[in-house]
């Protein structure tokens, strides 16, 4: 398999997929609308790295357009597909709840049937670990995921159960890949990580929701790629979660940040959120037993490279709008 058609190739965690993948020698078909839930001279910035390959190809177009998703499969005849292309964050899915369905259930279903059309025989869905509230940890996957608390985590169990019915009518290949609170350099500038690094460099106050004691299962951008790829094995239809299987509170993160910055945080705390969970902790015996995976990367290191990213970087992340 060397022909891999990657949508959201210009997200955060697209793009890191993207880019090992180019440089292992496969050929990528990048998929990207370049949307602006976020600052796009961000996912512009990773997207002009990937360029500078010549065995990457680029679209802008959205997986929800069905009939521009047929050319590029008719035009490149992919050997795979990892979708990676998604409407993300909890908190924003309650406002536009239904562009969350349009893209992560929809747009979906347009590449399964895409690949069913064309005899693609693996693909790969990113999901969440936003499905497991409410659950006993540490998070297995055979937990029954059937109580979602917001449209993100709804509209990812949807994909998950769509993407099931094509291994069961059409015998495609599945791998659903849970993620785990994924950061890193080039990081979303809607998530936490990126956010406070730049306001504890800026001297702005941190704005926390709850005391600062919840709990997630950070896990390195570099790991999630590596699983992510690996996970383009022939399987069958496995959900599989990737995480770093070692939950930190977010208070101790923030002390990490402090210091490989050099500098004291300020904070600003507001309530809890309703659909945020409390704590999320991977279970990954499956990544281990399928895919020969597990995490590298400790949250210390992982902090210490992302903060000297965001200072090697400094002059062009500094204005880059959250």
């Amino acid at each position: 398999m060397k022909k891999i058609l990657v949508t959201g190739s210009a997200g955060f965690i697209g793009a890191r997929v993207s880019e090992i993948l180019l440089k292992e020698g496969y050929q990528v078909i990048g998929v990207d609308n370049l949307n602006d839930y976020y600052d796009v001279n961000l996912k512009l910035w990773r997207l002009e790295k990937l360029k500078k390959h010549s065995n990457f190809i680029f679209y802008k177009i959205s997986i929800e357009n069905y009939n521009e998703l047929k050319t590029i499969f008719r035009e490149n005849c992919p050997e795979g597909v990892i979708n990676l292309a998604a409407r993300t964050g909890v908190r924003y899915s309650l406002e536009n709840p239904f562009i969350y369905l349009s893209t992560n259930s929809g747009g979906n279903l347009n590449l399964l049937e895409l690949c069913r059309e064309y005899g693609v025989p693996k693909f790969v869905l990113a999901s969440t670990s936003s499905l497991y509230a409410g659950q006993k940890m540490p998070f297995k996957e055979s937990l029954p995921v059937n109580t979602p608390i917001s449209p993100y985590a709804a509209s990812k169990k949807a994909a998950e159960m769509m993407a099931y019915t094509y291994h069961y009518l059409y015998g495609l290949d599945v791998t659903i890949l849970r993620y785990f609170t994924v950061y890193g350099p080039t990081g979303r500038p809607d998530m936490a990580t990126f956010r406070f690094i730049k306001w504890i460099m800026e001297g702005v106050p941190l704005k926390i929701f709850g005391d600062g004691c919840q709990k997630r299962d950070f896990t390195y951008i570099d790991d999630i790629a590596r699983g992510t790829i690996s996970a383009l094995k022939p399987l069958g239809y496995e959900i599989i979660n990737l995480g770093n299987s070692h939950p930190y509170k977010l208070s101790e993160v923030i002390k990490l940040m402090e210091k490989s910055i050099g500098k004291k945080a300020r904070f600003k705390y507001k309530e809890f959120h309703k659909a945020d969970m409390q704590a999320t902790w991977a279970d990954i015996d499956k990544a281990q037993e399928l895919i020969n995976w597990q995490s590298q990367v400790n949250l210390k290191e992982g902090i210490k490279r992302t903060v000297e990213w965001t200072k090697n970087n400094w002059e062009w992340i500094r204005k880059i709008k959250i």
